[in-house]
């Protein structure tokens, strides 16, 4: 499972890619919102990209592990997210909680939906 976990930390680096591609070519054409939904969903095919490159690499060895691999991915996201969002970044609780707002529009509980259902999916088309 540890290639799995530094295969995480790897994916750090795919957001950011995004969200500078969002700060940099969306923002500025777009409202705020639909900027976070295109790159809601831009993350969402960027990390499926990811997992599919991953798994021609290191295909899980069952379904199981590819759920707990999922749910792992899960976990560290959303810890990543609140501790470096709050503690490092210095953004509010109300902030970071403000994407989780679908009434809103926010749709970033997608890409945690995605991270953690995408292991399952892509071990199941690659086995």
């Amino acid at each position: 499972m540890w290639k799995y976990i530094i295969a995480w930390f790897l994916m750090i680096f795919v957001a950011m890619a995004n969200g500078l591609f969002r700060e940099k070519f969306l923002s500025n054409r777009l409202t705020e919102l639909q900027a976070h939904q295109i790159s809601t969903v831009s993350m969402i095919v960027l990390f499926g990209i990811y997992v599919w490159i991953l798994f021609k690499l290191w295909l899980p060895t069952s379904a199981n592990q590819a759920i707990i691999i999922g749910v792992l991915w899960l976990v560290l996201t959303v810890v990543f997210e609140f501790l470096f969002g709050h503690y490092v970044v210095g953004h509010s609780w109300n902030k970071l909680f403000h994407d989780y707002n679908i009434v809103q529009g926010r749709v970033w509980v997608l890409v945690l939906i995605w991270i953690t259902i995408s292991p399952y999916i892509i071990y199941q088309i690659q086995k």
